[in-house]
């Protein structure tokens, strides 16, 4: 289960990701029982959960707003005062269009800085925010909430147009990040967007999920929602495994997660695939062969919810992973991302389009 949430991940022995050593002391901090995972596995984490039973949820949700948004200093600056740091890549010329990044489970503003320079160089401004509950805003390791992440994105969206003025606004956003793009196309007021390019959305909703996943989570949630959890070792990622070692020591990325921001995770999931259904774009949807965070199932079924004769694009790259924008092919999904803002009717360069309808129509 958490394998499939936690981005900083390997297997078998390969692409070992270097982590920090962790500090003295952590506040707020469920810790693991000391010798009780000699027992046998399900009893271990029967035993475990019941002995940290005391340990609370904790959401961080928005307070009330007290100023107008605004960004300046390569911060945006939401309603509450909350402060989300952001990463700027700007074109030498001015640019044609305007791109706000979200980043995936996890990660960080640094999520975009092998993709970035590539779509800046293409005339197109970049602007990667940490999401809140993640980077380095102050609800770090906390979920925010599904509301929250949606209405900082439209915040941000909002105060992008309002800086360029006349460009045209794409949003996009890597798992975690697609997710919310996906609840915000479909919310009542949507940001004035010229199109949405989601990269590997993350759309592993509970009716995809095994009983016994749902049921461990539902028990770990009720009674452990504090216990810190890491999944190292159990997914590969990326094929790019350099990508992968700076993203694990990557002081902005969160390597461990409590299991109620898991949680929350799996519900912003299950209602993006829901809200797919309602997803009319435009848009552009990236998924990879190899991705191991997304099941094919779960995709295969949000391309399918997808509305009929919706102005919406799938790709389907065959040496791709869940990491599509830091792979070693990533150039591939990034020409074509250029390519679709470009002309989004055109056949996709790289043939992930034709590859997509291919797949689709084989996997049942």
């Amino acid at each position: 289960m958490v394998a499939v949430l936690v981005p900083v991940l390997t297997r078998n022995g390969r692409d070992v990701v270097s982590r920090p050593p962790a500090p003295a002391s952590r506040p707020e901090r469920c810790r693991r029982p000391a010798g009780i995972w000699r027992a046998p596995p399900l009893l271990a984490m029967l035993i475990g959960m019941l002995a940290l039973s005391a340990c609370a949820t904790r959401l961080v949700p928005p307070g009330p707003a007290v100023m107008a948004p605004e960004m300046g200093g390569h911060v945006f600056v939401m309603p509450d005062g909350a402060r989300l740091p952001y990463r700027a890549w700007l074109p030498a010329a001015p640019p044609k269009a305007v791109m706000l990044a979200l980043h995936g489970f996890n990660d960080s503003r640094d999520a975009f800085v092998l993709s970035a320079p590539l779509f800046a160089a293409a005339g197109i401004a970049v602007y990667a925010p940490d999401q809140r509950g993640f980077g380095a805003t102050a609800a770090r390791g906390f979920w925010p909430g599904l509301t929250a992440l949606v209405s900082d994105a439209r915040t941000m969206a909002v105060l992008l147009h309002r800086m360029h003025p006349g460009l045209p606004l794409y949003l996009l956003g890597e798992s975690m990040g697609g997710a919310v793009l996906i609840r915000l196309a479909t919310s009542p007021d949507p940001p004035p967007a010229s199109g949405y390019i989601l990269a590997a959305p993350a759309v592993w909703g509970r009716a995809d999920m095994n009983l016994f996943y749902r049921i461990l989570l539902w028990f770990a949630w009720k009674t452990v929602p504090g216990l810190r959890l890491s999944g190292a070792g159990l997914v590969k990622a990326s094929s790019n495994r350099a990508a992968l070692e700076v993203l694990g020591r990557n002081p902005l990325t969160i390597l461990e997660t409590r299991v109620d921001v898991i949680h929350g995770l799996v519900n912003l999931m299950s209602r993006a695939l829901v809200a797919a259904r309602r997803f009319n774009g435009p848009a552009l949807v990236l998924y990879g062969a190899h991705d191991e965070l997304v099941p094919k199932r779960a995709m295969a079924a949000m391309w399918r919810a997808v509305p009929k004769g919706a102005p919406v694009r799938f790709a389907y790259y065959a040496h791709g992973y869940h990491l599509l924008l830091r792979d070693l092919d990533r150039g591939l999904p990034i020409g074509d991302i250029i390519a679709w803002i470009r002309s989004p009717g055109a056949p996709l360069p790289s043939g992930a389009d034709a590859a997509a309808h291919a797949w689709l129509a084989g996997h049942r």
